[in-house]
């Protein structure tokens, strides 16, 4: 038939090439890549031109779904009419030109080629177009067995890329069907082509393995190629799900070490942090939208779902795909929550309409707004952009409605709490006894927002260690709950909780056991023996049985709770692994070294997976594997050259460790001869390793101090306040050399000092505690001969 040609003019800002790729055949691609494209078409009135590229050559099948029966050419006959400009240009050779003549060359191969006689529209009712995979006559195996898609790269390595850019002139978006397994077109549509890389997968082993290596693949080979140094996003889509069984599919998600099965989301959570080089991501929005049902209407037949599926709802396959939209055209991550994406949208929304309207009716939605982003930044852990939106909020509600009003307070409170974590206890003490007076004054003693301030700054007060502040404040929080709201409302076993951690710390582990007993009974009847609070109510129990030396208790409480938590978030979530942790600690006490060393191989393998091997937490898994292995060989009896080998093998894991320690305080040392701010500027050029160790290892306080120093007080208070007592020991002894070297600010060393005296004190250790002083003690003679000498 004779094709009518196109004409597509230049759109005013470049569009977008996405490559749909799966490992194996059967996994629904080709159908999401169409279902997807007429819902792209579809926005905006149908006015957003698309193109589809079936380059699953081999096994071709997009078309069917349009109805593109007639023969006409494609992407086979495209690149033959490349390869045929490269041969009458006479440069065809193995070898490519230099990077500038190599994309000239492309230019002018792809300017010779009239690519819009290769595509047909396939929707008369948007702009949704087709490059078949080519024309299907009695020739096409013969010339598709000739293509040689490596020999073309080699002759001209720019051709696909310029052949993307080109595309992407002219449509919004370009979704490339993409050969399955690891073939050479495979590898041009998923490292060469695309801005955004999909793959689709099914819950099993060969699939998830497959895309796994695929995707590690293309972001290196990106990161190791001058000439490709382009952002690839990549955005997992499950599919084929089984909806009827929620057992195999929680399981095939979260993952069941029980069974073998790792589990989809931790697999994507690891990879897609090791690629690009962040400390801790969350996939659970995302997956909690996005997976393709399997449904028996849409597994016969080429159907699209979104054609005869319009009504939306939640059970339906339409819906699944406007999710899926709402991350990838968006620009967002994967791991950005839908919550926090609806925030950024409206905050930013906001923002413009301030530029031209200023006033309460625009700035306050901002400020609430702002004040949530910086509860979900809080909850994340994502201290830095929770203190910035904090500030912002505080800022404009102060400025309209006043420094006293509940929204005001609301944002101050907020941002002491993000201020706490933060380890900045002085200024959350400040902020918090702000708000506990002004509420007290408006409000009244004992006002609900009054009690849960003045709950807050007793938290901060015992981590400051003003423990008889403390406990006196919270007994007022506690009277006040019990006698308005009954002695097992939540608010009031919240605050019991409290009360013990506090007891805890004094050292009165009796009444703290007392209490805990009386609140995890509580909560498990209120909330279920799984929910967060009572597993941590278990948590600070099980630890006080430690304290107490009751060790089969702790094993058993630390024990279950592991267990919940690994059912709960994943084998390798760091909840779960921080409580393997404690119930290592108890092992080790106990002695049974087979358990030990099971165990610690556990933590080493989870946090070399998601952590990586020179995070200090692996590090400190392997330092205790090294002992375990060095201890259960000399528990064992199996003969001397068994206990040898043991032990050989435990000081390899010991040097090992200490290698890697002594190239991170290197790194360390060295960020050192620059000023913080020359430092901060270098970082913008760093890429994603160096984003990757400066969120590792954490920024330093006040400028001058190691990146290092506040990450490593912040572990010591962490494993403190979790009764992690023989590691945080372990932890500030290191601590105590760098914190007394001349630079270290005041603030951050006043930091460390409280929390290697509540350490020491907590062991009962005073010879550590008279050496600390002495130690402080000659830090502060040496900066004053300092000062005087250079005066």
């Amino acid at each position: 038939m004779e094709l009518h040609r196109l004409f597509l003019p230049p759109l005013t800002a470049p569009g977008e090439v996405v490559t749909f790729y799966s490992y194996k055949g059967g996994t629904g691609r080709t159908m999401a890549l169409s279902n997807i494209a007429v819902l792209l078409a579809r926005r905006q009135n149908a006015t957003v031109p698309v193109l589809m590229i079936d380059w699953d050559m081999e096994a071709p099948g997009l078309h069917h779904y349009f109805g593109q029966h007639d023969e006409g050419p494609g992407v086979l006959e495209f690149f033959e009419a490349c390869r045929a400009q490269l041969e009458r240009f006479g440069l065809e050779a193995p070898a490519a030109p230099d990077a500038g003549g190599d994309t000239a060359l492309a230019l002018r191969v792809l300017d010779a080629i009239d690519w819009q006689q290769y595509v047909v529209r396939v929707d008369q009712g948007s702009p949704l177009y087709l490059m078949r995979a080519g024309r299907f006559d009695a020739s096409y195996s013969d010339r598709l067995a000739q293509m040689h898609w490596d020999r073309l790269f080699h002759a001209c390595p720019a051709l696909f890329r310029c052949f993307a850019d080109s595309l992407a002139r002219h449509f919004r978006y370009v979704l490339v069907d993409s050969r399955t397994g690891r073939t050479d077109s495979a590898g041009i549509c998923t490292t060469l082509l695309p801005k955004k890389l999909v793959v689709v997968f099914t819950p099993n082993r060969q699939s998830l393995e497959g895309v796994e290596a695929l995707v590690t693949r293309a972001i290196e080979y990106r990161r190791s190629h001058e000439d490709e140094q382009r952002p690839l996003l990549v955005y997992p889509l499950p599919s084929r799900i089984e909806m009827g069984d929620g057992e195999q599919r929680a399981q095939w998600r979260r993952g069941d070490p029980h069974k073998a099965i790792a589990g989809f989301q931790p697999m994507f959570e690891r990879l897609l942090r090791l690629s690009y080089g962040l400390p801790q991501l969350s996939l659970d929005s995302y997956f909690d939208e996005v997976q393709l049902q399997q449904t028996k209407t849409f597994a016969y037949g080429e159907q699209l779902a979104v054609r005869i599926d319009q009504g939306g709802d939640r059970f339906s396959l339409t819906r699944t795909f406007e999710a899926f939209l709402f991350w990838m055209t968006g620009g967002y991550f994967p791991w950005q929550s839908s919550k926090e994406i609806h925030l950024l949208a409206a905050v930013e929304e906001a923002r413009h309409a301030l530029d031209d309207v200023l006033g309460r009716p625009v700035a306050l939605p901002l400020a609430r707004d702002l004040a949530r982003l910086g509860e979900l930044y809080s909850k994340e852990g994502r201290h830095p952009q929770a203190l910035e939106c904090f500030r912002d909020s505080l800022a404009m509600r102060a400025r309209l409605l006043g420094e006293d009003h509940a929204d005001t307070l609301d944002s101050k409170a907020g941002m002491a709490r993000v201020l706490r974590q933060s380890g900045k206890l002085d200024e959350a003490r400040f902020l918090e006894e702000a708000v506990v007076e002004a509420r007290a004054a408006k409000l009244g003693a004992e006002h609900p927002a009054t009690l849960a301030g003045m709950a807050n700054l007793a938290a901060t007060l015992a981590q400051q260690g003003d423990c008889a502040a403390a406990l006196e404040l919270q007994d007022s929080v506690l009277a006040a709950y019990m006698r308005l709201l009954g002695r097992e409302h939540l608010l009031t076993l919240g605050a019991l909780d409290s009360r013990a951690a506090t007891l805890a710390q004094m050292g009165g582990l009796e009444q703290a056991r007392t209490l805990l007993e009386t609140v995890v009974a509580a909560r498990a009847r209120l909330l279920g023996a799984e929910h967060p609070d009572t597993l941590a109510s278990e948590l600070a129990l099980a630890q006080v049985l430690a304290r107490q030396n009751e060790l089969a208790g702790a094993r058993r409480l630390f024990d279950a709770v592991a267990r919940a938590q690994q059912r709960r978030f994943g084998a390798d979530h760091a909840q779960t692994l921080a409580t393997l942790d404690r119930l290592g600690e108890v092992l080790t006490r106990q002695g049974d070294w087979p358990a030990v060393r099971a165990l610690h191989e556990t933590l080493v393998a989870a946090r070399e997976r998601t952590r990586g091997p020179e995070h200090p937490e692996t590090q400190m898994s392997q330092r205790n594997l090294a002992q375990a292995l060095a201890r259960y060989g000399e528990a064992d009896a199996l003969g001397a050259d068994w206990r040898q080998e043991r032990q050989h093998a435990a000081r390899q894991l010991e040097d090992a460790l200490l290698s890697a320690s002594e190239r991170l305080l290197d790194a360390h040392q060295q960020s050192l001869a620059a000023p913080f701010g020359e430092r901060a500027a270098e970082g913008e050029s760093l890429g994603a390793h160096g984003l990757h160790d400066t969120l590792l290892l954490g920024s330093g306080d006040e400028g001058a101090a190691p990146p290092t120093l506040a990450g490593m007080i912040n572990q010591v208070q962490a494993l403190l306040d979790s009764a992690q007592l023989h590691q945080a020991r372990d932890l500030a002894d290191r601590l105590r050399e760098p914190l007394f070297k001349p630079g270290v600010a005041s603030k951050l060393r006043k930091r460390g000092m409280t929390v290697l005296k509540r350490t020491y004190r907590l062991q009962g250790d005073k010879d550590a505690l008279v050496a600390l002083q002495e130690d402080e003690v000659t830090a502060l003679e040496g900066a004053l001969e300092a000062r005087v000498g250079n005066r």
